[in-house]
């Protein structure tokens, strides 16, 4: 079992005091609703008594007027009980729901500042359970936890003092089946907080199944391992079943039980009742009062078993949001430089990296390009080109050396403000489920739709995207699935050109069009490179000859760097890829 899965304690103190202090905005509310669960709880016992009161003092008598006046009574004190279980089931309700909301919007800011190492070592599908199903279990805690819980002990204590202020010889024969409830309650208590683990362990295994597999389903059909694929889901949704059914189980046979020990418990009231009533030392009124006592005591230790295991999830789920809220997998933002006048100078000196210690994707990697310049990083696959420019913009923090830019250390600038003026198109373009506009400026509303428009004309984007059916405004679905490769890439060259870089960083950026539209980018990127420092990576070493430099790269080395006719003069590295492309082409 996962360290994160094990099941916490219920009354872990830490934990708690984190829970209250989602509570902290609605601490008046929350108040009032252990009030009002404390007023009801103080009202439940009445009925009884006043039951009591009726038989012994006016049915017996026969006074119908008093009869009457008591009725009344007991409809008041319902209608007040009825009243007092709307509010408090109404405000524990938007309670939950209310901090459930703050909660979640916290953690999906929280998952917003992570670095992107998080989401190479976490499922993706373990961060939509923590963002949905388990604040889901935290609302259960705030609607059905620690204020119901106050109140349901309060009405056991109440019962149990007025039972031995009426008769405390019916007082014990009633409590006298209390071990066996407590005994069963507890192994139910037990085996559910086993059970639950197992279906939130399994719910989290489902989610990142099929999160995966949905979101890789091309690989799946062109390798036709739908049928495989099947059988695993198959055998992790059998396993959601069991661990579902193994709890429904345990709520089947203790519910059961418990109603068998209440009965058991009123049957021996009315044996015992019957015959003090018939040697004529108990009334009759007494006895139907602690027929219903019995039925409002047990029902609240039933309650209690299952509000004591929704906490105890609540403390597990409770400590699964908090170590995300708590994780320092964040790219730590203490700069305070502004780049707002960033030129666009670039340096790196010395730089080490790795993905996992000590095992080194980049060594030792010096190298500058100024202003305006462009430079190509070009090697095999591996050889730590993407690695590199990931880490111009901070995606990644460095093991080693110094990355500098206008000659200030890339840590000394503010985050925000330096990845705005960082222009990224990668091979692989993610588009969202919403408008061409919308994922062009990403929600920024200083972007006009002029401004769209002229960087689509620049690119060669607009005539396609005109001639769409709602034009910038056409939902692209999701992923951009509506769209041709080719089209999503120069819509993510838009994108990147609308927010007006001083560094373009192109990964890729034209091996996956076709000849015709790669012609068309290289002739907008030429008009847009001016005045821009360009960071390029191409496996087609035809698109970078105009490079002002030109780093080969492999197993995270610099091996060459210059000119391309310089670099075809040495007859090395660059040479050989050069030969061995030509080669492909010509082919």
């Amino acid at each position: 079992m996962r360290k994160e899965e094990k099941s916490g304690q219920i009354f872990d103190l830490t934990i708690l005091r984190r829970i209250y202090g989602f509570l902290t905005p609605y601490r008046g509310r929350f108040w009032m609703l252990v009030f009002l669960i404390m007023m009801m709880a103080l009202v439940v016992p009445l009925n009884p008594l006043l039951i009591r009161h009726t038989i012994d003092t006016y049915i017996f008598a026969g006074d119908y007027n008093g009869l009457s006046v008591m009725l009344l009574i007991m409809i008041g004190v319902l209608l007040v009980q009825g009243f007092l279980q709307f509010i408090t089931a109404y405000m524990a309700g938007w309670l939950g729901q209310t901090v459930i909301r703050d909660i979640r919007v916290q953690l999906y800011e929280k998952i917003l500042m992570l670095r992107l190492k998080f989401f190479d070592d976490t499922p993706i599908g373990r961060l939509v359970t923590r963002t949905v199903s388990d604040i889901e279990t935290l609302n259960d805690v705030f609607s059905e936890g620690l204020a119901s819980i106050a109140g349901d002990i309060l009405q056991l204590t109440l019962i149990i003092g007025v039972m031995f202020y009426t008769d405390w010889r019916l007082s014990l024969i009633s409590l006298s089946t209390i071990p066996f409830m407590l005994v069963s309650t507890y192994i139910f208590k037990e085996y559910i907080k086993k059970s639950f683990t197992e279906v939130r362990m399994a719910v989290a295994n489902l989610n990142s199944f099929v999160q995966e597999h949905i979101t890789g389903m091309n690989i799946v059909q062109i390798f036709n391992a739908e049928k495989l694929e099947y059988e695993k889901f198959v055998k992790i949704n059998k396993e959601h079943r069991g661990a579902n059914i193994r709890s429904i189980w345990a709520y089947s046979v203790y519910y059961p039980v418990a109603d068998v020990i209440s009965a058991a418990g009123t049957g021996l009231i009315v044996w015992y009742g019957s015959r003090e009533i018939l040697h004529e030392t108990l009334t009759l009124g007494t006895l139907t009062a602690f027929i219903m006592f019995i039925n409002l005591f047990f029902r609240p230790i039933r309650m209690l078993a299952d509000r004591f295991n929704t906490l105890q999830m609540g403390i597990v789920s409770t400590e699964r949001i908090l170590k995300l809220l708590d994780s320092e997998e964040y790219v730590a933002n203490n700069g305070h430089f502004e780049a707002d006048n960033l030129q666009g100078n670039v340096r790196f000196e010395n730089v080490w990296f790795a993905y996992n210690e000590e095992e080194y994707v980049l060594k030792d990697i010096s190298f500058e390009v100024k202003q305006g310049e462009t430079i190509a990083l070009v090697g095999a696959t591996g050889a730590g080109k993407s690695s590199t420019i990931n880490l111009l913009s901070r995606f990644y923090e460095i093991n080693k050396g110094k990355i500098f830019i206008d000659n200030v250390d890339l840590q000394d600038y503010e985050l925000k403000s330096l990845r705005s003026k960082i222009g990224v198109v990668l091979q692989d373009v993610f588009l969202f489920s919403d408008t061409i506009e919308n994922n062009i400026t990403l929600g920024d509303k200083t972007i006009t739709r002029e401004k769209i428009i002229e960087a689509a004309k620049l690119v060669g984007a607009h005539e396609f995207i005109d001639r769409l059916p709602e034009g910038y405004d056409y939902n692209v679905m999701e992923r951009g699935a509506s769209l041709s490769v080719g089209q999503r890439q120069l819509i993510s060259f838009v994108r990147a050109l609308v927010h007006d870089p001083k560094i373009i960083v192109l990964d890729e950026a034209t091996s996956s069009v076709d000849t015709e539209t790669e012609e068309m980018i290289q002739n907008a990127i030429a008009k847009l490179m001016k005045g821009r420092t360009a960071i390029v990576i191409a496996h087609r070493l035809s698109t970078i000859q105009n490079a002002h430099k030109i780093l080969v790269l492999d197993k995270g080395e610099i091996k060459e760097s210059g000119t391309h006719e310089t670099l075809l003069e040495r007859n090395g590295w660059y040479a050989q890829l050069h030969k061995m492309q030509y080669k492909e082409f010509a082919s």
